[in-house]
């Protein structure tokens, strides 16, 4: 090689190595979904604002590597185990099953979770998390009681309900059916339990209430769940089936009702404590941090369609009345 050619190629490489170093110097947050890209941009919008809020903007000084089961739970261990193997700064996960898998796949990596990290066992307490796993607790089977209160409210008429859950999600839907099944008996409702884990099978779910001439429709929050809310919405109203969900997203697709968490909030928490994770905070040292702002909508339309009139008192009561 001539001196000249030689001297460009070593310009050309030095000129390179502020680029890789910097690359280097990036901290990675490894993100773990049970849902598709497609049904996650809900999910990444909030938690960038989080991230923003910490002073992190993806591309510019932190990178993330995304890991999506697309709604096949049995993916995640091995998603899990790919990030752990990449060496991540931080795991972070919304949803129980991701939550559980990143949790088993290792015990070093710092994880930022959204759920309930107490009652999942991620966790040893509130205040003091012990372990390598923090983050927001999201309230999603705590508030059972208070939806079907709301449910009965708006359609006093309703003695069986039938409780939509996927079965796949087995920690969080035993968890999800007790609280369910104490708040429906200190209330007078029986409760018929309906699996669906596939779309074949939300179908057949709402073959079961209609043959048992059940009084309406109890979804659990799931993540699978939620990315199907377009199909059970266009279920419950063509088989005229009051509806209660805990997002907000299901009124937005013609959901009768929704009483839960606000994600977007809990999510952007989750974004903020993953960048402080990435500025030196130990995930054992921050307290999980418990969801404060919840909100109830109703559909109007979708009430007037199904011939109900929505109590004026529930209706001063809506954060978000759809029409």
């Amino acid at each position: 090689m001539r001196r000249r050619e030689f001297l460009g190629v070593l310009g050309g490489a030095a000129a390179a190595w502020p680029l890789a170093a910097r690359a280097q110097q990036m901290p990675v947050i490894g993100f773990l979904e049970t849902v598709s890209a497609n049904f996650g941009t809900a999910i990444l919008a909030a938690f960038r604002q989080g991230l923003g809020d910490a002073g992190y903007v993806e591309g510019q000084n932190v990178a993330i590597e995304y890991r999506w089961a697309e709604g096949r739970y049995d993916r995640l261990p091995e998603l899990a185990a790919d990030l752990v193997r990449r060496r991540v700064n931080v795991i972070v996960t919304t949803s129980t099953p991701a939550s559980l898998a990143a949790k088993a796949a290792t015990t070093e990596l710092p994880i930022a979770v959204g759920d309930d990290p107490v009652k999942l066992g991620l966790v040893a307490s509130l205040n003091r998390p012990g372990g390598n796993a923090t983050g927001v607790n999201f309230f999603l089977g705590e508030l059972a009681a208070k939806r079907l209160g709301l449910l009965r409210e708006l359609v006093p008429a309703a003695a069986r309900i039938a409780v939509l859950v996927n079965p796949t999600d087995a920690v969080r839907t035993e968890s999800n059916l007790k609280d369910v099944d104490a708040a429906a008996r200190a209330i007078g409702l029986q409760v018929h339990i309906v699996n669906a884990s596939t779309i074949a099978e939300i179908d057949a779910a709402f073959a079961t209430l209609v043959r048992e001439r059940l009084d309406a429709i109890f979804v659990v929050p799931d993540s699978f769940l939620n990315s199907r809310r377009v199909q059970l919405a266009n279920l419950a109203a063509r088989f005229a089936i009051p509806s209660s969900f805990g997002q907000r997203e299901y009124c937005e697709v013609g959901g009768l009702m929704s009483y839960g968490t606000n994600l977007a909030d809990a999510r952007r928490q989750i974004g903020s404590y993953a960048g402080r994770i990435l500025k030196g905070a130990r995930a054992a040292d921050l307290p999980v941090v418990q969801a404060t702002k919840f909100e109830l909508v109703v559909n109007l339309t979708t009430a007037r369609m199904l011939g109900l009139t929505v109590p004026p008192m529930l209706l001063a009561r809506a954060d978000e009345v759809i029409e």
